[in-house]
């Protein structure tokens, strides 16, 4: 599994980064589109990809899509994650150095990130997956998170 997480993530670096939750991100032949564009947050909501590669040994289907699609939740997961990491809260300090110091907010921000919604998901020819998370930052907020605006 480590190793489908680790082939995701390098297929999120070498396709380029993501793209607008509104439009798909697997083309008409099942293949990953080669150029996403995507603000990774809006007025309301943090977005995230995720791309999850398909275990190939699995003889069925149903299980290489399944496997493909909770390594892309993981590695939209981590994307958001890491994303989040350079935000700003509220007195200029980054989401990373808060973190250094106050490992309840770490438990927080890693509560909140699992809880974002799946709002897109495809499969690819070879049963990839790519899936788009939504995070409202209300969310955030609820859980003492204050980003600065």
């Amino acid at each position: 599994m480590k190793k489908l997480i680790f082939a995701a993530f390098v297929a999120v670096l070498a396709a380029g980064c993501s793209s607008s939750p509104d439009k798909g991100t697997v083309g008409k032949t099942g293949e990953i589109e080669r150029e996403w564009v995507e603000e990774g947050i809006t007025k309301n909501y943090v977005f995230a990809r995720g791309i999850g590669a398909a275990d190939q040994t699995l003889e069925n289907k149903t299980q290489r899509m399944a496997t493909s699609r909770n390594a892309s939740i993981v590695n939209a997961q981590y994307n958001m994650l890491s994303f989040i990491k350079g935000v700003n809260l509220e007195g200029g300090i980054t989401v990373e150095k808060a973190l250094e110091t106050d490992s309840v907010l770490a438990t927080k921000i890693d509560s909140v990130i699992k809880g974002a919604q799946v709002v897109r998901t495809e499969w690819t020819s070879d049963d990839g997956c790519v899936v788009v998370l939504r995070l409202a930052k209300k969310s955030l907020k609820d859980a003492g998170i204050k980003l600065a605006e």
